[in-house]
């Protein structure tokens, strides 16, 4: 698999002062959004695989959010990857 998000065809215009999203656009926006399979967000968290599961399976659940479309198959959504790496995010503060 390559390590590239799969992009959905369909997406949603906006203009550029339109309000907050309702939820019905937020939950299109999940549609319109890139999607990463366990391998290929693993591969660019530079972590394992079984990292992910572990997370996934932890109660409760750790890591990044995640859908279950089957069984066998969890999907990442970039936006939510991105909103999780921004909140674990740390910026040390530099003395003056």
């Amino acid at each position: 698999m390559s390590n590239e998000p799969i992009e959905a065809t369909a997406t949603t215009p906006r203009s550029e002062n339109e309000e907050t999203p309702r939820l019905a656009d937020t939950q299109l926006s999940l549609l319109a959004n890139a999607w990463y399979s366990t391998n290929d967000l693993a591969s660019h968290l530079r972590i394992d695989t079984s990292t992910l599961r572990r997370w996934r399976t932890a109660r409760p659940p750790k890591g990044p959010p995640f859908v279950s479309v089957s069984d066998r198959v969890v999907m990442y959504s970039a936006i939510d990857v991105e909103e999780w790496l921004h909140s674990r995010r740390t910026v040390p503060h530099r003395k003056a």
